[in-house]
C-alpha cells in the first residue's frame, strides 16, 4: 500500500527532470550547429530534410554541452560562475539571432547549388516549416536523452549499494545504453525495417491490369519462358518489355540490327540463391544469349531497378547484338540497403557470375561473346566484389562499366587513394590507364597515353554524388574533393565543418536522385561515351556519339 501511495509523488518528481528548463549552454551550442547545418552541401535540400537535419544537429550540440558539463562535475570541478537570469536571457537571445541568421541565409545558400545544377532559384526557404520540423526532432531527441539520464541514474542508485560511486555510475551508464540499444535496434528499427520490406514486397508483386505478358518467345515472362511473368518483379517486368527494338536501332544506324536480349529473374522466382542464378543462366542459354557479340552481366540497384539510360544506350551502341542478364536480390532501395546490409545480394551476384563465366571460358575464344559487367550504385559495389580479378588474368572478361560506385566500395576507394597526385579525387587518374579509367559529366577517359590492356574497367561518377563520396571521416577530416580543385557540379559555397558535413552528406544520400545529370541521377548522355570506351565498338566516331546523344536526349530514368 505504501508503494502505491508514493508512486504518484514519484511521477510528479520526475516531470521537472523530463520537461524542465533547458541548459543555456546547450541551447547556444545547438543553435550554432543548427545555423551551420543550413549551409550548402552536395545536393539541394528541401524543407523536410533540412528541418530533420537541423533538429538532429541541434540535439547533438545540446548533448555535447551537457556531456562536457557532466564531465566537469564528475571530475569534481566546480563552475567558475553561475549565470544570472539576465545573462541567461542574453544567451537565449544570442541563440535566436544565430538561428535567424542561418535561416535568413538559407535561400542564398541553397540557390548556390541550384545555379550550378541549372535549377530555378528559390524565392524563399519555407522557414516556418523548417523550424517546426527542427523543433519537433530536437524536442524528441532531447526528451529521449533525459529518459536515458533518468534510467542511468536509477541503475546508479541500485548498484551504488555494492560498488564504489564512480564504478556504479559507469555501470549504470552501460546498463542504460544496453536497454536503449535493445529498444531502438530490437523494436523500433526492426519494426520500421519489416514495414518497409513488407510494403516494398507488396508493391513488387502488384501487376497493373494494362501490363500484359510478352508474346515473343525470346522474352522472359512469355509462355515459352522458364520464368513466370509474375516472378519477374515490378522492375523486371518493365525492364524486359521496354528498351529499343530491332526497328528503332536499325533506323538510327540506317542498316539492319538485331533484337536485344534482356533476361531478368525476380526475387520470388525461386527460394534459393543458387536456384535463381541457375534459372537466369538457363533462360540466357534458351534465348541464345551466348550467341550474341556482347554479353553483359548487369547487377541492379537494391530494389532491382536497372537504369534505362545505361541499358538503352548499351543496346544502341552494340546495334542490338547484345544479351543482358540480371537477378533481383532485394526489395529495398540502394541507400537503405547500403545502411542495413550492403553485402545483401553478394551471393546472387557471385553465383550468377560463376555460372556464366564457367560456361563462357569453356567455349572457344573465337566462338563466344565479349563478356562485360555493369552495375549502378549498390549494384556497382556488388559487381566489383563478385570479380576475382587476380584469378582470371589467364582468360579475362573484357571489361566493366561501374556507375555511381558507393563509398563502401574497396575498389573505388583504392582508385581514389592511389590516384596520380595531379588528378582530383572526384575524377582520379589511376596508373597508366591501361586497366582503370574514370569519367564524369565532363569526360576524363581521354587523359591517358598508354593504350588499354586486355580488361577495360571504367568508373562513371558525378562529383556531386553523395553516395559515392560519403565517408565517416568527414566528421573529423576535410576530404580531398572539398579542397580548391572541385568538381564543376559541386556548389562553390560548400564548406567543411567537423561532424556537421558528415551529417549533411549523409542526409544528402536520401535526396540524391531527382535532377538528371547531377547527384546520383545518371544521364544517358554521360553513359554513351563511357559505354563506347568500355566496349570499343567498331567504327565508333565522335560524330556518331554526338548523334546518339541527341537521339536519346529525351530519355528519362523512369
Amino acid at each position: 500500500m505504501r508503494d502505491k501511495e508514493n508512486r504518484p509523488d514519484g511521477v510528479i518528481q520526475l516531470l521537472p527532470r523530463l520537461f524542465g528548463p533547458l541548459s543555456p549552454a546547450g541551447i547556444l551550442v545547438g543553435a550554432v550547429l543548427f545555423a551551420v547545418s543550413l549551409t550548402p552541401s552536395m545536393v539541394p535540400r528541401g524543407p523536410e530534410i533540412q528541418g530533420a537535419l537541423g533538429g538532429l544537429v541541434f540535439a547533438i550540440g545540446y548533448a555535447a554541452a551537457y556531456v562536457v558539463r557532466s564531465g566537469v562535475y564528475w571530475l569534481g570541478v566546480q563552475p567558475a560562475f553561475r549565470p544570472s537570469r539576465v545573462q541567461i536571457y542574453a544567451i537565449y537571445a544570442l541563440a535566436l539571432m544565430i538561428c535567424g541568421f542561418g535561416l535568413w541565409m538559407g535561400t542564398e545558400w541553397q540557390n548556390s547549388i541550384r545555379v550550378v545544377w541549372g535549377l530555378p532559384e528559390l524565392d524563399g526557404f519555407a522557414t516556418t516549416f523548417v523550424v517546426a520540423i527542427a523543433l519537433a526532432v530536437a524536442a524528441l531527441l532531447i526528451f529521449a536523452g533525459r529518459l536515458f539520464e533518468l534510467l542511468a541514474a536509477k541503475w546508479y542508485r541500485r548498484t551504488a549499494r555494492y560498488l564504489p560511486p564512480r564504478v556504479a555510475r559507469g555501470v549504470g551508464l552501460l546498463l542504460a545504453l544496453g536497454i536503449f540499444w535493445a529498444v531502438i535496434d530490437g523494436i523500433a528499427f526492426r519494426f520500421a525495417l519489416r514495414t518497409i520490406d513488407t510494403t516494398s514486397r507488396i508493391a513488387d508483386l502488384v501487376i497493373p491490369p494494362d501490363l500484359a505478358p510478352p508474346t515473343d518467345a525470346d522474352t522472359p515472362g512469355s509462355a515459352a519462358s522458364l520464368i513466370a511473368w509474375e516472378d519477374l518483379g515490378r522492375w523486371g517486368r518493365g525492364y524486359v518489355i521496354s528498351g529499343p527494338d530491332r526497328a528503332e536501332i536499325a533506323a538510327f544506324w540506317e542498316e539492319p540490327a538485331r533484337q536485344p536480349i534482356r533476361v531478368y529473374v525476380g526475387l520470388t522466382a525461386s527460394g534459393t540463391v543458387e536456384e535463381r542464378a541457375k534459372l537466369a543462366f538457363d533462360e540466357l542459354v534458351r534465348v541464345g544469349g551466348f550467341e550474341r557479340k556482347y554479353l553483359v552481366i548487369a547487377t541492379p540497384t537494391g530494389s532491382g531497378w536497372l537504369d534505362p539510360g545505361a541499358m538503352n544506350t548499351l543496346e544502341y551502341i552494340t546495334r542490338g547484338d547484345v544479351a543482358t542478364v540480371a537477378i533481383q536480390y532485394s526489395y529495398l532501395s540502394s541507400p537503405m540497403s547500403v545502411i542495413i546490409d550492403p553485402e545483401n545480394g553478394l551471393a546472387e551476384s557471385r553465383a550468377l557470375f560463376d555460372l556464366i563465366y564457367g560456361h563462357w571460358t569453356a567455349q572457344p575464344p573465337t566462338n563466344r561473346p565479349r563478356l562485360y559487367l555493369h552495375g549502378l550504385s549498390l549494384g556497382a559495389f556488388l559487381s566489383q566484389e563478385t570479380v576475382p580479378l587476380l584469378n582470371m588474368f589467364g582468360d579475362p572478361f573484357h571489361g566493366a562499366l561501374w556507375t555511381g560506385s558507393p563509398f563502401l566500395s574497396d575498389m573505388w576507394r583504392m582508385v581514389q587513394d592511389r590516384r596520380h597526385p595531379d588528378s582530383p579525387a572526384w575524377r582520379p587518374k589511376f596508373g597508366n590507364g591501361s586497366l582503370i579509367r574514370t569519367a564524369n559529366q565532363d569526360g576524363g577517359l581521354e587523359r591517358f597515353e598508354a593504350p588499354w590492356g586486355p580488361i577495360r574497367l571504367v568508373f562513371l561518377q558525378y562529383g556531386s554524388d553523395p553516395i559515392v563520396f560519403f565517408d565517416y571521416s568527414l566528421a573529423w577530416r576535410r576530404p580531398d574533393w572539398l579542397r580548391a580543385n572541385r568538381a564543376p557540379d559541386l556548389g562553390p559555397d560548400m564548406r567543411w565543418v567537423p561532424l556537421v558535413t558528415m551529417l549533411q552528406v549523409g542526409f544528402d544520400m536520401a535526396v540524391a536522385v531527382g535532377t538528371l545529370g547531377y547527384g546520383h541521377d545518371y544521364a544517358a548522355r554521360h553513359y554513351i561515351p563511357a559505354w563506347a570506351e568500355t566496349l570499343e565498338p567498331a567504327g565508333w566516331t565522335p560524330e556518331i556519339e554526338a548523334r546518339l546523344i541527341d537521339h536519346l536526349r529525351d530519355l528519362t530514368p523512369r
